[in-house]
């Protein structure tokens, strides 16, 4: 049997401290092993454990609950000995990155386990779209974890001007959420990000084609992501990365790389989409009417702000579409809920072209 302090020493750099050995308790009294998942695949398992990594099956976790399936970043309990080992379960998460399922059924995903730092990847080598920025980042905020905004690729804009204003755009769209430019080509920034994720659990996540495999590796000091080249004509890659994996920083901290997310939906993110557009919410407190659509309702501080050129009208659709699809993802569990929500948007609607008739001088 592996002492406590023998395992604390062994899994410190991936994270393990009092709180998990506490947590872990009672599967040590039952002999179990602690260790963490740095690699799943097709109901297998890499685990670092004190002795080493053990390659284990996950089939006793429930399977078919999507939430409660095992995945990197996990803290697990495993069998020591054994053939097959089996992970026995995983220990409470402090966070956990969820997004919704390309299926029609839209079924949550879980993409990374207790992570401190969501870092958003964003390639400069294309144009930059916001919308998706502020989608990573209520993902991000709703899991727990704080989210930083990496601009890669910096060398691609070599007028500082330009990049300022770049950065500007982006930093609206993420109020309260660091911004970094950096270049793993020239190493331009690496510093301040190494400082950033040098402790605690980091997530890298982004499209195909962002660097997040380039940043991987040079944040880990060697090749151990496969890297290709974005195409040229619109900066996008292909799928280098396949699974998620579990890197520990010469420097400190964890690393989680993930593979390019083509698509980023909303599992019930309210409140992470409240932390995103914060200032509309802020905002919305002042309107006339508590249940205000923002559209054409009199006493709408929010489209004040809009017309007073204080808030960009792109934010308030942003944040209309992220509000809406979360609220339908929401309601497919629901059928009365969702029907529900189909008679308050006719409500409003009505009632916004009713206002804006009104404005005009029209008859409703």
């Amino acid at each position: 049997m592996t002492s406590t302090s023998a395992v604390f020493s062994a899994l410190a750099p991936y994270g393990w401290d009092e709180a998990w050995t506490d947590a872990f308790a009672p599967y040590a009294a039952d002999g179990l092993l602690p260790g963490r998942v740095i690699r799943v695949d097709r109901g297998q398992c890499d685990i670092v454990t004190a002795g080493g990594t053990v390659r284990a099956d996950t089939e006793f976790v429930v399977p078919r609950d999507p939430m409660k399936v095992v995945c990197t970043g996990d803290w697990v309990a495993v069998d020591p000995d054994g053939d097959p080992r089996y992970v026995r379960a995983y220990l409470p998460r402090r966070t956990a990155f969820v997004r919704s399922t390309s299926s029609k059924r839209s079924e949550a995903q879980i993409l990374a386990a207790n992570v401190d730092h969501a870092v958003v990847a964003v390639s400069l080598a294309s144009e930059l779209d916001l919308g998706r920025v502020e989608r990573f980042l209520a993902l991000a905020w709703e899991s727990g974890a704080q989210p930083v905004v990496v601009l890669t690729k910096a060398d691609l804009v070599p007028d500082p001007v330009t990049l300022a204003h770049l950065v500007q755009d982006v930093e609206t769209s993420a109020p309260g959420v660091p911004v970094l430019t950096v270049s793993a080509l020239h190493g331009d920034g690496l510093d301040v990000l190494l400082a950033l994720v040098g402790s605690g659990t980091s997530v890298l996540l982004g499209q195909s084609g962002a660097g997040k495999s380039t940043l991987a590796n040079t944040l880990v000091g060697a090749d151990v992501m496969d890297v290709r080249a974005a195409r040229d004509v619109d900066g996008k890659g292909r799928h280098t990365t396949t699974t998620r994996n579990l890197l520990a920083l010469p420097s400190g901290g964890v690393l989680i790389d993930t593979p390019g997310l083509r698509g980023v939906g909303l599992f019930d993110a309210e409140s992470g989409v409240g932390q995103v557009f914060s200032e509309i919410e802020e905002l919305a407190e002042r309107c006339r009417f508590h249940d205000c659509a923002h559209r054409a309702e009199p006493g709408c501080a929010v489209r004040s702000a809009v017309d007073d050129g204080e808030l960009p009208a792109r934010r308030l659709e942003s944040y209309r579409k992220l509000l809406r699809e979360n609220q339908w993802i929401v309601a497919k569990a629901d059928a009365r809920l969702r029907s529900e929500i189909k008679k308050d948007w006719k409500r409003k609607g009505a009632e916004g072209r009713a206002a804006l008739e009104a404005k005009r001088g029209r008859r409703p």
